[in-house]
């Protein structure tokens, strides 16, 4: 017969060790809280499903299961499964001095992905993959997709490796899209990065007068009207729709520094965008969460994440 006070002893034990790997599974680790990160600095990263995605086999967005409200499915026709645009996500590092805030590349996946590439089957005359990609920059299938989208770049980290990949990817026509990172220091953090690639080229601002705002959708200016906030945030400010921007902590720079929407590019010496950066702007959560609230999705997701999203991708893969 067990001994009564050894059993409560092994009982405490247990919920200590219960309530410690929940802390795990709840907490930073590397890629902030919520917002998809890594354990014991391996090759596994678990979405904000908690379902875990390994870097080393994972290909698709279709293979790991949506923690929003479901994806939607659909096919193109035989003989022309290859003749498509591909929503392409990088698998990339967060650096270890990054801001607290940024998160990692595999936050709003695979949701985000998919529904963005349904709106443009559905919306545009594009024919859109239905599976997605994830790849390194270091992947030779690389050069087989024109647009590559990282989320959260405020904590980018090129490895040395990448970065003349990536310049030759962008010297030779491919479109590097960046989007949802927030306040000056993960501007900055995300700068620094690009510069290393193209340390001749600067950003330029772009306002609501070129063309990539009406080119689908005659989207109307300025261009801080275009500002998506996390779906969580819209929640968390009472459904506010005049507040848009993410409450930051002060070393991000605060709210002020939250406030204001920019739509960035580099072009190369023909005038064709290179990089593209939506920043102090959560695109991939209208993108991800267009079932779970109604007034966001009607407020954000119908009227500027997806009509933005789509006008982007059309316009970059027309010019």
């Amino acid at each position: 017969m067990l001994n009564p006070r050894k059993t409560l002893l092994l009982g405490a034990l247990a919920l200590l060790v219960a309530g410690v790997c929940a802390a795990q599974n709840r907490g930073w680790g590397s890629g902030g809280w919520g917002r998809g990160f890594r354990r014991n600095g391996g090759p596994v990263v678990w979405t904000e499903g908690n379902e875990a995605v390994d870097e080393r086999v994972v290909k698709t967005a279709r293979e790991i299961a949506s923690h929003s409200s479901g994806t939607p499915v659909w096919t193109n026709p035989t003989g022309f499964e290859k003749d498509v645009w591909t929503f392409a996500r990088l698998i990339r590092d967060r650096g270890e001095d990054a801001p607290p805030s940024a998160g990692n590349w595999v936050t709003d996946f695979p949701d985000s992905d998919l529904n963005l590439s349904f709106r443009l089957q559905q919306m545009t005359s594009l024919r859109v993959d239905p599976d997605g990609r994830i790849f390194r920059l270091t992947d030779p299938v690389l050069a087989e997709y024109p647009w590559i989208y990282t989320v959260e770049p405020g904590g980018l980290s090129l490895r040395d490796e990448e970065v003349p990949l990536l310049r030759k990817y962008l010297l030779n026509g491919g479109v590097f899209m960046a989007d949802d990172f927030w306040g000056q220091w993960q501007w900055d953090y995300f700068e620094q990065q690009i510069h290393r690639v193209l340390p001749e080229k600067q950003f330029t601002e772009l306002d609501i007068s070129h063309p990539l705002f009406h080119c689908v959708f005659d989207l109307k200016g300025p261009v801080s009207r275009l500002q998506t906030p996390g779906e969580r945030t819209f929640e968390s400010n009472g459904e506010d729709p005049s507040i848009t921007w993410e409450r930051h902590p002060r070393e991000d720079g605060g709210d002020e520094e939250c406030r204001p929407m920019h739509v960035r590019a580099i072009f190369d010496d023909h005038g064709r965008i290179m990089v593209i950066a939506t920043f102090n702007c959560d695109n991939g959560d209208g993108w991800e969460r267009e079932g779970e609230n109604q007034k966001f999705f009607e407020i954000f997701s119908e009227k500027r994440a997806f009509p933005l999203g789509i006008n982007l991708i059309f316009y970059l893969m027309t010019h």
